[in-house]
């Protein structure tokens, strides 16, 4: 089916015309999303609407490389690692060495105008990786592509694992924006014809700053994409290189003293803001070392499934959902998966309603056609509600997470994050007692996460492969090549 939000094929000697009531139509719903949040941080203190702790620890570990003093110690074997840590939570720096090279670049910017800068440059994120996601489904570059990239934005700007990125100044959205641009593009040059040889290394770059997405390595082995795999292999091993040649103690104490396992560092395991596997097992176990054996043999069994369920999806001609579900195994089997580790649902609502509609109006009409556009929309609409960034208000007279408790996952009361700290893993803290309602909305991410994760894999199982003659219809691009099969979605028959 070809997409109907693509550009239709005009006659010859005829120009298609542009669909510019569409594109006002982006303009206008972003402009109103954007507003809304200017609005509020207007009308908000700033404890409200940006608390950026995770900016400050990034900052600091730029401060530390690059020697500056009171931050950098001398008499630290690792000053980065042995680092007490930032504010009254001592918060460490958990990210490689690498991460604190590349933020050294944000260590020179002033402090009030690097927060600033990070809400920009996290709105740009979004905005750059839902582009190169609808480029991953055949999408040219035109006005059509700008307006459902806005429209797309608009709709998932107000969800709460984008507004809690912002609100921390956190790192997510920009290594999304780079992994999509990196795996999305056309394995060649349009114009040139010439090889993207490096399609991969950026990913490995990506890995290089987060371990997470080193997900993406056996998913482009599995899915046949061997010199991929190898660049992103390539772009995480420079990335360790570099920091041994600049900060051989710290990558020595990370690397070889096994501090990159140790997820425990981060925070409280069990702690409602981690949305992982780890952390609903923990939640359910009761303690963080019962719930270890557990977690690890299901962790090793999701991440078989998860990543061969994406390649087979990327085989049968679907790699924008073969991508979006190895990120989605990435953040079930991860330790840790903060909830504003979650925005890879951004592009994942807009990839089902990119689906939705060429389901509903495609060429290759199906009597199941419109039942499946239903079922597409409302996964969007549900992704964009479930995850949304609902005022906990709404649900309790109570704020369970300071004045930025939004969301359903913040309806529950949680555990002070400093009492771990403080006493270690205790039996009372309040995690480990939800029941009912709270044992849902506490863990609203993960939940949601394996249902879709459930989804996929389906989809992966039932999905007909792409056959040779439908090469020959053009795509949303309107190209005729092996990007073409990118956002036609084939229904199996009823």
């Amino acid at each position: 089916m070809r997409s109907v939000l693509s550009r239709q094929q005009a006659p010859p000697g005829e120009q298609p015309k542009p669909r510019r009531w569409l594109l006002l139509a982006g303009l206008g719903a972003f402009a109103v999303a954007l507003g809304l949040y200017v609005i509020y941080t207007v009308i908000h203190p700033k404890s409200f609407t940006m608390d950026p702790v995770d900016l400050a620890v990034y900052r600091s570990g730029g401060l530390i490389v690059r020697h500056v003093r009171p931050l950098y110690d001398p008499r630290l074997a690792a000053p980065l690692y042995d680092w007490i840590g930032y504010g009254k939570l001592h918060l460490p720096f958990t990210y490689t060495p690498f991460a604190a090279i590349a933020f050294a670049v944000i260590s020179f910017v002033p402090w009030w105008l690097s927060q600033q800068l990070s809400v920009a440059v996290d709105i740009i994120a979004l905005l750059t990786a839902l582009w190169f996601t609808l480029g991953g489904l055949g999408y040219r570059k035109d006005q059509t592509r700008l307006a459902v990239t806005l429209l797309g934005a608009a709709a998932v700007l107000w969800t709460e694992p984008v507004l809690r990125t912002i609100y921390l100044g956190q790192v997510n959205l920009v290594l999304m924006a780079l992994i999509i641009w990196d795996l999305c593009q056309p394995d060649t040059r349009p114009n040139t014809g010439k090889s993207r040889w490096w399609k991969g290394f950026g990913t490995g770059v990506a890995a290089g700053i987060k371990l997470v997405p080193l997900i993406f390595i056996p998913y482009l082995l599995l899915a046949r994409k061997f010199r991929q795999a190898a660049m992103a292999c390539a772009g995480f091993a420079f990335t360790v290189l570099l920091g041994f040649a600049i900060l051989p103690k710290d990558s020595t104490k990370w690397w070889f003293d096994g501090l990159f396992v140790q997820g425990g560092r981060t925070g409280f395991t069990g702690w409602a803001g981690n949305q992982s596997l780890d952390g609903l097992i923990t939640r359910l176990a009761g303690s963080v070392d019962s719930a270890k054996p557990a977690w690890i043999a299901v962790a090793v069994l999701v991440a078989a499934i998860g990543v061969t369920g994406a390649a087979l999806l990327d085989r049968k001609g679907y790699p924008v959902p073969g991508l979006l579900m190895a990120a989605l195994t990435g953040l079930l089997v991860s330790p840790i998966s903060w909830d504003h580790h979650w925005v890879w649902i951004a592009p994942g609502a807009l990839v089902a309603a990119h689906y939705a509609v060429q389901a509903f109006k495609g060429r290759a009409y199906r009597r199941n056609a419109r039942k499946a556009a239903a079922a597409l929309g409302a996964l969007a609409v549900v992704i964009v509600a479930w995850f949304g960034a609902w005022p906990a208000r709404l649900f309790t007279a109570k704020l369970n997470l300071g004045h930025d408790s939004l969301g359903l996952l913040w309806i529950p009361g949680n555990t002070n994050p400093v009492y771990y700290q403080w006493y270690g893993d205790r039996r009372w803290f309040t995690e480990y007692h939800w029941h009912g309602l709270a044992l849902i909305a506490g863990n609203a991410y993960v939940l949601a996460g394996l249902a879709l994760f459930g989804l996929l894999g389906a989809l992966a199982l039932l999905l007909p492969h792409q056959t040779k003659e439908h090469d020959d219809e053009p795509g949303p691009d309107g190209a005729r090549s092996q990007g073409s099969l990118r956002g036609r979605l084939r229904l199996p028959a009823a």
